[in-house]
């Protein structure tokens, strides 16, 4: 495999963490734009489109194998036009192109490969392929001279395939609203809560069996659904609440959850969430941060209290930048300052004698405890002299001997173990911990994606939010201070007063004094930044974050509101080099725009007192309520409607 030591391509000109990770590729990489596409009907060339993000360790492997070597990268510059894109910057572009894999495979994920012809219409597409064939399969060099003897042979039967395939995504789309005469909010409910019951793991928590990702708008909908079970059931559903309590119980005690110092992985390759896919992203610990903020006021319980607390000191500490936040940081980094390639986890393993070598260094601070803190803190985390990590998790063999440090039992159980008080465990856990974490910043660290994201900005700002209002949180004082200065950066930074809109992303000053035209929001950035906006002002009862929300509002449904069938498009009109014109009609690691607007449109129609709200909100609900298991696959739509349907309590202040 050569080096790509020398190369520069137009990737060298970007903003985005994740095409300047390619700018040195072999392979003549473009940005998604004009430029390629001409380019591409010019030579009538196919466009190969590849579709990542910074902190992505398949990505980076595949960068690795195919992009970097010189062979492969003639191969592409040679039969196609190349094209990369973030798919954090561009969701639009991700999510047409997504839709086309998980139609025709099933699956998806990233890197996610595409070809498509020079006026964007796919005709294949994958994930990940390794660069020579393997176990039977095609590797990426032979699919690419597959694929450009395709199009040379038969350029009119692929152009005839690529036509019935757009087609097909138009129809699939158009399947999407379906109406409902009856919403039949009683019915869904209880089709809904049967699903979820059925698919609850009563072991470890959490729904299904590996990959186990946290699911936080399955588990928003059912604590709403637990406080609503009286009305719909009769009587309250406690076996509801006990779905969320132990899921994010055992959510905060595996492997997922950084032990260290706080935050959390994206998602645990096994059923226990021992294990993690390592990459840590700003979504993920704004929604965490919010559904154990909402459990603890339904039931307040000390850890989830205390983890949402670390989570905000991880925000502060490592994702934050002024006032906002952010993407992620990688799954991938050094071994050592001297290792020459990154491994997924280096950052976060340990081997049981650096565990035993820490507590001797820092034995003085453990004299005042009756008991042996180092056999305390192995058992409690579950570390082994040969590692606690199963083969079957690292399937490279890059935690070898390494421990992911997790929680078999819990606190109280470990305390009862030892005969110790759990006040006096806690103490030496936060002790062991601080100087763990002294010792893990001196290892090389992630990635950083320096990427702000407006949308999980606005998910972070109903985090802040929802933390700053529970006076027993340790931190309440500055979440509540880091929810002012994040709101004042999404007015001035993220809201572009000359267009009228909202940026999709920002990056740091000196960066954005040389950009382009900004890369306007997408419907998330509104829903998102709206239902942040009302939570703060929730919080704060600050007229002008209210208005702003208000303001917001108008323009979302100006840009994006469908007047013929309702609901929202996740694309303004007229959008440049879109072949469709999409509705999210799912809610997965990220609730969609959709299901967000809803429940914005009621508080806002109860606020203002507007029936144009409250309308678009009856509507949207409306569309998508003839999808097959409804509140399934729309969990954040089925909790507005059930809002919808029994209404809000409004509390009314007179007087100074």
């Amino acid at each position: 495999m050569a080096s790509s030591v020398g190369h520069t391509n137009r990737l060298i000109n970007e903003k985005s963490p994740y095409l300047l990770q390619h700018a040195h590729n072999p392979v003549d990489w473009y940005p998604f734009g004009q430029e390629a596409i001409e380019r591409a009907k010019r030579e009538n060339k196919l466009i190969f489109l590849s579709v990542g993000y910074s902190t992505c360790h398949w990505c980076h492997v595949m960068e690795k194998e195919s992009f970097a070597d010189e062979e492969i990268a003639r191969v592409m510059n040679e039969n196609f036009i190349n094209v990369k894109v973030d798919r954090e910057e561009r969701p639009d572009v991700d999510r047409i192109y997504m839709s086309f894999v998980q139609l025709t495979s099933g699956g998806g994920g990233w890197p996610m490969s595409v070809w498509i012809t020079p006026d964007l219409r796919p005709i294949m597409a994958g994930t990940y392929f390794p660069p020579v064939d393997r176990w039977g399969q095609p590797g990426f060099r032979t699919i690419l001279l597959r694929m450009a003897n395709k199009w040379k042979k038969d350029f009119a039967e692929l152009e005839g395939f690529s036509s019935s395939v757009l087609v097909a995504m138009e129809q699939s789309l158009a399947m999407e609203g379906i109406e409902s005469d009856d919403l039949g909010i009683e019915d869904k409910f209880r089709e809904c809560v049967k699903i979820y019951k059925s698919r609850f793991d009563g072991v470890w928590g959490g729904f299904g069996h590996s990959p186990k990702f946290p699911e936080v708008s399955r588990l928003n909908f059912l604590l709403h659904a637990f406080l609503h079970s009286g009305i719909f059931l009769n009587k309250p559903d406690e076996e509801l609440f006990r779905t969320v309590s132990y899921t994010l119980e055992k959510i905060c005690h595996g492997g997922i959850h950084d032990h260290v110092f706080g935050g959390f992985s994206r998602y645990s390759v096994d059923q226990k969430w021992h294990v993690p896919h390592f990459e840590k992203m700003l979504y993920d610990q704004a929604q965490l941060m919010t559904i154990l903020c909402n459990c603890y006021r339904v039931r307040p319980k000390k850890l989830f209290l205390d983890v949402a607390d670390r989570v905000f000191d991880y925000l502060c500490s490592d994702l934050r930048e002024s006032r906002a936040f952010f993407s992620g940081e990688d799954a991938d980094s050094f071994p050592t300052h001297v290792s020459p390639e990154k491994i997924e986890g280096a950052f976060y393993g340990w081997r049981q004698a650096e565990i035993e070598d820490a507590f001797v260094d820092n034995a003085e601070k453990f004299a005042g405890f009756s008991f042996n803190a180092l056999e305390v803190f192995l058992h409690h985390y579950n570390v082994k002299e040969n590692g606690n990590v199963d083969r079957k998790s690292d399937p490279h063999g890059h935690l070898e001997s390494q421990n992911i440090l997790m929680i078999t039992g819990s606190l109280q159980k470990t305390a009862d173990h030892f005969k110790i008080p759990v006040e006096e465990l806690q103490k030496m856990l936060n002790i062991a911990n601080n100087f763990l974490h002294e010792i893990r910043s001196k290892r090389p660290r992630p990635h950083l994606d320096v990427k702000m994201v407006c949308s999980w900005n606005g998910l972070v700002l109903t985090g802040l939010s929802k933390l700053a209002s529970l006076h027993e949180s340790s931190v309440q004082e500055a979440a509540a201070k880091s929810a002012g200065e994040l709101y004042n950066f999404i007015r001035e930074e993220f809201f572009d007063c000359q267009s009228g809109k909202l940026k999709r992303v920002c990056y740091k000053k000196s960066e954005e004094a040389s950009s382009n035209t900004p890369i306007y929001g997408f419907l998330d950035d509104y829903a998102f930044v709206i239902r942040g906006l009302l939570d703060f002002y929730e919080f704060s009862l600050q007229q002008n974050v209210l208005e702003f929300a208000h303001e917001l509002q108008s323009i979302q449904d100006k840009l994006f509101w469908d007047s013929d069938k309702g609901g929202y498009f996740y694309t303004e009109a007229n959008s440049d080099h879109l072949i469709v014109r999409m509705k999210e009609d799912y809610d997965g690691a990220e609730p969609s725009g959709n299901s967000m607007s809803v429940k914005n449109l009621i508080l806002l129609s109860s606020y203002y007192d507007c029936g144009d709200f409250r309308e678009k909100a009856r509507r949207t609900l409306k569309h998508f309520s003839g999808m097959s298991v409804f509140g399934y696959a729309l969990p954040e739509m089925m909790s507005s409607a059930l809002i919808f349907d029994t209404g809000v309590n409004e509390i009314v202040i007179v007087g100074e």
